[in-house]
């Protein structure tokens, strides 16, 4: 467990206070962007960040005015980028998009994946994948791409070769803002704005990971050429992703996914558990802290997939379990061990 730690340790003092300086830049040039520009936080948000990223203040049909233009060049000019590292810039951005959910008052499915469940979904993955292997990550629902940008950043330090990302949304804001975090924190990923249910184009991958969105798909004609469509009415998006994401994996290639806690309970768990049966190994299905979510209802859990081919084989025992709270470090420290002796006797790597 011991090398694990730092995924789960806390942010030293002196990040914090980095993190601290960076989101009072991004807050204050925001401000001054939304009431010149009359936009949206999370337009204002963009446009900072792409003056950041351009060293410039960018001007149409005068605005923002010569008053404003200088004070956002002084303000610019108190942060040098290049001085902070990946982590750092996306928790300012977090913490600037926590602001922009509560002004904009943002839709529940746009909002941010929490770096708990990132910082989990980076340790499973680092159990499951051997640190000699050349990593390449899809995130078949990435959104603002905080989920994505949270595991690179916790993976990367471990790997001597740069991890490869990449990212769908139909989205295009939320595609925006994972645009420009990604180019500020001059992460490897390619983005691809497109309904995760077309055909993808990026090439194959060994790692899948997802907050999938939960609801139903409305185009029906569309997903007939998938098992794990409805056979009567509307099919779960969430199942249908799923599908999606472990198709665009090699052979063995692991899928790590937020799904509804109930999922196998559904009445179209039935047509999923078919569909498992013939593409993927179902090796763990782990509850996430109840401290996380408002209520039972909104619950989710991590389902483990394994693609079948190449040395995959279901494990004799399936990881079953729950996650205890972040606080009570006695009691996570002893379940992250129990992964890691399951791991040992029933993963090949």
């Amino acid at each position: 467990m011991s090398e694990y730690l730092s995924f789960f340790g806390e942010v030293s003092i002196l990040a914090q206070t980095a993190t601290e300086t960076l989101f009072k830049v991004l807050d204050q040039s925001v401000t001054i962007l939304m009431q010149q520009l009359s936009v949206s936080y999370v337009d204002a948000l963009i446009e900072t960040g792409d003056n950041l990223l351009s060293q410039s203040v960018h001007v149409e049909d005068g605005k923002p005015d010569a008053a404003q233009v200088t004070s956002l060049e002084q303000l610019y000019q108190t942060v040098t980028l290049s001085q902070y590292d990946a982590e750092t810039i996306r928790r300012a951005l977090q913490l600037a998009l926590l602001k922009a959910i509560h002004n904009d008052r943002v839709d529940p499915n746009h909002q941010m994946t929490p770096d708990s469940i990132g910082l989990l979904t980076a340790y499973l993955i680092a159990k499951l994948v051997g640190v000699d292997e050349q990593l390449a990550i899809l995130d078949i629902a990435v959104g603002t791409g905080n989920l994505l940008t949270t595991v690179i950043n916790q993976l990367q330090p471990t790997r001597s070769t740069p991890i490869q990302g990449y990212g769908v949304d139909n989205d295009d804001n939320q595609l925006a803002i994972a645009a420009m975090s990604m180019e500020l924190q001059q992460s490897q990923v390619e983005l691809f704005h497109q309904d995760g249910i077309d055909p993808l184009v990026m090439p194959k991958t060994n790692v899948a990971i997802g907050d999938l969105p939960v609801g139903y798909y409305p185009l029906d004609e569309r997903v007939q050429g998938f098992e794990t469509k409805a056979t009567n009415g509307h099919s779960y998006t969430h199942h249908l992703l799923m599908e999606q994401a472990m198709s665009q994996l090699l052979p063995g290639g692991w899928g790590v996914f937020l799904v509804p806690t109930t999922i196998f309970q559904s009445q179209e768990a039935q047509g999923l558990l078919k569909w498992m049966s013939s593409a993927a190994y179902l090796q763990g299905l782990l509850n996430l802290p109840a401290n996380l979510f408002l209520d039972e209802k909104s619950r989710k859990s991590m389902v483990v997939l394994q693609k079948r081919g190449g040395q995959a084989q279901q494990a004799g025992k399936v990881l079953l379990g729950e996650f205890p709270s972040f606080e009570d470090k006695a009691a996570f420290e002893a379940f992250t061990a129990q992964i890691d002796t399951w791991v040992g006797q029933n993963i090949i790597r």
